[in-house]
Parts: C-alpha cells; structure tokens; sequence
C-alpha cells in the first residue's frame, strides 16, 4: 500500500507528468479523470511506460463525494490538483470556480481521511499568494504572503480567489482533523505537454508569442518548469520534514520579465514590448523556491523553460 497513490486531475498539464514520474518510480497509480470514454482524457496516460500493469483509471467529479472515495481507497497518498483554472472571463465564479476548488478539495480531503490515507500534497498555486497589494514592498512574498480575499472579490479574480479560499479551507480541515496536508504553490507552469490540451499557462505564451499585449499583473509571479514542479510534488510527499506551503518558480519576478526574455530568445515572434516594472510591490527574488531547494530541488532557468515550452509548441502545430 505505500507505493498506491492517487493522482486527482490526472488527465491535466501536471497531472500527466505526475502520473509519468510516479509510475517511473515504481508507484501504483489511481488517476482520476472527467471522463474515462474520453480519449482526450484517457489515451496520454494509458499510453505510458508501467501504465499497464500499475495504472488505474476513475472517473471522478470533485462535487459528488462517493466518486471521490472510490479513487481513495486503498491508497496511502493522494496528490490532490484536480481544480477548475479560468483565467480568464467566468460567467459564473460560485458554479465554476469556487464551488469545485472549495467543496472539492474539502471533498478528497474528507475522503482521504476515510480511506486511511497517510500524506495529502495538495496542489495551490502563487496565485495564493499574490494578489496582495498591501503586503511591504520591501519584502519578498513568500511562503508566509496570503492572497487579499477582499481584493480579489472587488477586481473580480476568481481564479486567484478560488485557489485561496481552497487552500485556506485544506489547511482549516487538516487542523482540525489531524490529516496529514502539505502544499505545493506553483507559478506559471510551461513546458512540454503530455497531455493533448494545452493548459493556462502554455496559452499565456502562444498569446503572447502571438503579439498579445496582456500584462497578468495580478496573477504572475515567476514561472517554472512542468518537470520541477512534478518532482516538487514528489518531493515534498516522500519527504516527511516538508511541511506546510512551498512556493514553486524558477524565480519571483515581473511579467514584463518574462515577456523580454521570450522576446530575447524569439525576435522572430511578434512579442510585444512592455514595461518592466509591471508588478508594483512585488520584490524580486532570485531564490523563491528556496524551500523546495533546501529539501533537494534543482530548479531549471528561465531560458530553458521558455525554450522547452516554445519548442514543444511548435512540435504540436500550435506556432509557425
């Protein structure tokens, strides 16, 4: 039973890997996916090395606790990432955010705790940990930074409210239960896809590598590599000294940033130029994974990172 994880969202950016790398490792792996006559959802993961003979695959909807359980059972660790992620205009935050990050993490949560599980790795994301326009411009927002709750419900940013108040209920449930939680918060997370569907992060560079002008002010903080942020996972579950929250980026930085290292690197590319400074309050850090490093992590460059993302679209037809 130590070896039986479950990967919830196994079908997604990271997800994917996750299943990849717990199945290269010798774990037996429960996947949870929307829909298992879905190929779109299904093939990726029946397709790799050990899927066949370790891999098993659930059907699951965060809101409907019995199928929760069922993907639990018999498992001493769960991986929880399935979450809804709508950057961008939500036609209805309650139904198709909040609802599915809130209820359902407090959901697996709950099931893990039936089940007997040992360890949750529950999946946050900076966007946790930033919007918070009051936080002292002299310091770096790490771990110890909270999302303005207030904040995000005026300027209508449900994704980063989804992920605080998720995150925030994960850690009420395992105070007052006793489960075992520990956090992963990730940045804008690119690189190459397994999966068949890009995911937000990997838009956000087609957009701009497309010539789009958005600057995601209030939800960048740093990106980071679909490989490190998988063994992060790994890492912070098989290590029992990782606790509580582990931001997760190559380093804290604007997006204007990384905007003039993707124009840099691919002046071919109509990438937009744009300010700099184009997250005030936002200290940059060279060494924002410092946690994750501590516990062993090596963490890939920023231009390494953007040329594995830009090559692999083009690999998949997405860019010229």
């Amino acid at each position: 039973m130590e070896k039986v994880v479950c990967v919830t969202g196994g079908s997604g950016g990271i997800g994917s890997w996750l299943v990849h790398l717990l199945l290269d490792r010798g774990y037996t792996v429960h996947a949870t996916v929307q829909n298992l006559n879905d190929e779109a959802e299904t093939k990726h993961l029946q397709d790799l090395d050990g899927a066949s003979e370790r891999l098993r695959l659930f059907q699951m909807e965060l809101l409907h606790y019995d199928s929760v359980l069922a993907a639990m059972r018999g498992c001493a660790g769960v991986f929880h990432l399935a979450s809804p992620c709508i950057v961008d205009q939500v036609s209805d935050p309650q139904k198709d955010l909040l609802d599915p990050a809130i209820k359902g993490t407090v959901n697996v949560l709950t099931a893990a705790k039936e089940a007997g599980v040992r360890r949750v790795v529950v999946t946050s994301s900076v966007s946790a940990i930033i919007p918070s326009p009051s936080w002292p411009g002299d310091v770096p927002k790490r771990e110890d930074c909270w999302a303005d709750v207030e904040f995000c419900k005026q300027k209508g940013l449900w994704y980063p409210l989804s992920k605080t108040l998720a995150e925030k209920a994960a850690w009420e449930f395992a105070k007052e239960s006793g489960l075992d939680v520990v956090v992963v918060n990730p940045g804008t997370v690119m690189g190459p896809i397994i999966s068949p569907r890009l995911n937000a992060s990997m838009l956000m560079l087609l957009r701009l590598l497309q010539g789009s002008d958005e600057t995601y002010e209030d939800i960048y903080m740093g990106s980071v590599h679909l490989k490190d942020v998988t063994l992060a996972h790994i890492l912070v579950y098989e290590n029992k000294s990782a606790v509580g929250r582990h931001v997760c980026v190559e380093s804290i930085s604007h997006f204007g940033d990384f905007a003039a290292k993707v124009g840099e690197l691919y002046p071919e590319y109509n990438v937009p130029k744009m300010q700099r400074d184009t997250q005030p309050g936002l200290l940059r850090v060279k060494d924002g994974s410092k946690k994750l490093m501590d516990l062993g992590l090596q963490i890939t460059p920023i231009e390494e990172i953007i040329k594995d993302s830009v090559e692999d679209l083009k690999k998949k037809g997405f860019l010229p």
